[in-house]
């Protein structure tokens, strides 16, 4: 049976997917952890002595990097969400094929991107 013919993956094919996705969940909820302990860290400024045009500098930079940070925290925050509902769409047995077109999306696919609800046909065409 060709892969266009599949309407799902089978329980193996599912289960490779899971232990790939928990494997990512972890790695991206570590990764979050530490965006944050750097977060709390940029809050205990060290430079209270030093001069005023000095200060006003590293507040600035120190602002921008919080800022930077915040933004990958957010993102990270995003992709384990993502990752969380893959997870669900496992359980419920809708994962792996395509919300646009309903057809299975690749392993390939799937392995680079699985969180993914769209095959490469269906994001191609939304560009």
């Amino acid at each position: 049976m060709s892969q266009e013919e599949k309407t799902s993956y089978s329980k193996e094919e599912l289960q490779e997917f899971e232990v790939l996705i928990n494997d990512k969940l972890a790695v991206a909820k570590e990764e979050l952890l530490q965006l944050k302990r750097s977060l709390s860290k940029q809050n205990d400024s060290g430079t209270d002595n030093t001069a005023s045009t000095s200060k006003i500098l590293e507040d600035g930079a120190d602002t921008l990097e919080r800022e930077n940070l915040s933004q990958l925290a957010a993102r990270q925050q995003k992709f384990i969400i993502n990752l969380e509902n893959a997870l669900r769409r496992i359980k419920n047995g809708t994962y792996g094929v395509c919300v646009d077109t309903g057809k299975l999306i690749s392993k390939e696919r799937l392995r680079a991107v699985p969180h993914t609800m769209h095959s490469i046909e269906a994001k191609l065409a939304k560009k």
